[in-house]
């Protein structure tokens, strides 16, 4: 009896835990650059002489789902997306190095480049800093160019070059503020072969339809192991009943 105690115990604790993954997901269905979470289970038996055929539901791994999202053209200079595989990297909030694939930016108040998070974008050299009175052009290479809105015409002057870094999704970890980050720490290196779509925007890999219907199905599964506990303590009821009268 107590091996569908068990079972069913730790199948409904991670169905839920999933439940929350998917519904993540879906409401970061809209969501620039976002990368979609898999939630991975396998069974695990339990230690001891005594229990050799209790088995626990354990979450195996959360992988990351790193296709390439819808793309999208904006016609705005400062929107970009990443073709195939790469990231861009931004100065995380604790000043450490961070990757990301949402390419709608913006210039700050004071001059610098940055996500529509306010997280400034990096070059090889540190952040970008845009003079006043320019417009902006960046190129499938990263190389963020301006031109001067008033005084000597078609001045064109690089004021830097987006780091894009593209390294293996096995070292990347998610952060809880979305951000990717290498594994051990260190920087990426820069890949010279990471292009970008200019004014263009990267939409959420994550498919609504099958989100849904995700959501709907471990909803049923969390279902049918509440039951299985009940079915459990039911019988678990009547032994007594028997032992009692015996």
């Amino acid at each position: 009896m107590d091996r569908l105690i068990y079972t069913a115990m730790t199948g409904a604790r991670h169905a839920f835990l999933q439940q929350a993954g998917v519904a993540n997901n879906l409401a970061n269905a809209s969501t620039i650059g976002f990368r979609a979470m898999e939630h991975r289970f396998r069974a695990v038996p339990v230690q001891g002489e005594a229990m050799p055929t209790r088995a626990f539901v354990v979450d195996a791994s959360v992988a990351d789902d790193f296709d390439q999202g819808p793309m999208m053209a904006t016609g705005r200079p400062l929107d970009v997306a990443v073709r195939g595989e790469g990231w861009i990297a931004v100065q995380a909030p604790d000043g450490q190095e961070a990757y990301t694939r949402a390419g709608n930016l913006r210039v700050d108040v004071n001059g610098q480049l940055q996500t529509a998070g306010g997280l400034n974008v990096l070059s090889d050299g540190g952040p970008i800093a845009i003079p006043p009175d320019n417009s902006i052009t960046i190129a499938p290479d990263g190389t963020v160019s301006v031109v001067p809105l008033f005084g000597t015409p078609n001045n064109v002057n690089d004021v830097g070059r987006i780091k894009l870094v593209n390294p293996p999704g096995e070292t990347l970890a998610r952060g809880d503020d979305g951000l990717f980050r290498v594994r051990d720490g260190q920087p990426a290196p820069t890949d010279e072969n990471v292009r970008l779509a200019p004014e263009t925007l990267e939409g959420s890999n994550v498919n609504p339809v099958d989100s849904l219907v995700s959501l709907i199905s471990l909803s049923r599964q969390f279902e049918m192991q509440i039951k299985m506990l009940q079915a459990a303590e039911a019988n678990a009821g009547r032994a007594d009943q028997v032992l009692a009268i015996s």
